[in-house]
């Protein structure tokens, strides 16, 4: 598939990559819905569904971006697919604010699950960081950080799930905030059902993703762009318009719990893709195949995702454009994010 990509020119390639992105944005608006349900069917509550099912799911173009990249020798474009659709998914949450009017939506949306994920995603780029920036060790070609990765998303995960069951924190109620509340409807909704539409979804969105992959490396190489310019603008903000579809959509139906932690859940999740990417990387470790550019993004998600953090700390009501300041700081550290890829 990957020498047929090839094959095709430049407008041919182009309009298959945003061809297989309008599908991956049409199947979010249905995914939406149906993780909304499950949400209410299964007791999982919003934050928690929206974390793990609509995270891993509207995941999986990244992963299959990421992973078919690694495993074609660009280590560039796979770890900068991953970060960049970070920082666009986080981008998209601050239009998702902005499309709630009542008040700010990190205020409205107050979830102890959600301050986990926050955390969880700056804890797992942080140790990405460190895995890059150390001493050059792999087994089998992967590197120790690797089973780490996966090992602190999975302690954190049900370190996240136990606290919701007993939570030692709970967000102060105010009449601005929307309590997540499981509708009579949903419940009595049949399981089977939900779950089989649940995966034809799943893998619609999959194998949108694959073309994304296939076309974003052959643009890669018939463009001449940077693996970092293509995975931040391109292929992270392609793969990602699912993200931005749920959360207005979330927002519309007013789940603002399942909105934000698609999100912030989406984007833990997608850290995960730098494992990945350093398993499907045959060559060696990917975190020291990839050159300064995606350090520097690592760098600027981290500081992202810390500024979001604050934002669900302080839970302000109201601010500049009706969205808080840490919608403010996080679209100007993106735009900051593009400017120094562009130009560098």
């Amino acid at each position: 598939m990957e020498a047929y990509f090839q094959q095709l020119t430049l407008p041919w390639i182009a309009a298959a990559f945003l061809f297989a992105g309008a599908v991956i944005a049409v199947v979010g608006t249905v995914l939406t819905g149906l993780v909304d349900r499950l949400a209410d069917r299964t007791r999982l509550g919003e934050a928690i569904s929206g974390g793990l099912l609509l995270g891993a799911t509207t995941s999986l173009p990244d992963i299959v971006v990421s992973a078919s990249a690694a495993a074609a020798g660009h280590a560039d474009l796979a770890v900068s697919n991953a970060l960049g659709g970070i920082a666009v998914q986080t981008v998209f949450l601050v239009v998702a604010d902005m499309a709630y009017r009542r008040a700010n939506l990190e205020h409205a949306a107050a979830s102890l699950t959600n301050l986990f994920s926050a955390t969880l995603l700056i804890v797992l780029l942080a140790t990405a960081l460190l895995a890059a920036t150390g001493p050059d060790l792999a087994l089998w070609a992967i590197h120790p950080a690797t089973p780490a990765l996966f090992l602190v998303y999975l302690l954190v995960q049900r370190m996240a799930a136990r606290h919701r069951e007993e939570p030692a924190w709970i967000p102060a109620e105010t009449g601005e905030t929307v309590r997540d509340e499981p509708e009579a409807r949903n419940v009595r909704a049949s399981l089977a059902g939900l779950w089989l539409r649940f995966a034809g979804a799943a893998l619609t969105v999959a194998a949108a993703g694959y073309v994304v992959a296939q076309s974003g490396i052959a643009l890669t190489e018939k463009t001449g762009l940077s693996g970092s310019l293509v995975g931040v603008m391109f292929t992270g903000f392609v793969t990602s318009c699912a993200e931005l579809v749920i959360a207005i959509a979330a927002v519309r139906r007013g789940a603002l719990t399942l909105a934000v932690g698609g999100v912030i859940g989406g984007n833990a999740f997608d850290a995960l893709l730098i494992p990945i990417s350093d398993i499907a990387y045959r060559e060696g470790s990917v975190y020291h195949a990839i050159p300064a550019q995606p350090l520097f993004l690592i760098g600027v998600t981290i500081l992202m995702t810390a500024v979001l953090l604050l934002g669900l700390l302080r839970r302000q009501r109201r601010g500049i454009g009706n969205i808080g300041f840490e919608g403010v700081l996080v679209l100007l550290l993106y735009a900051l994010m593009v400017a120094y890829l562009v130009f560098a």
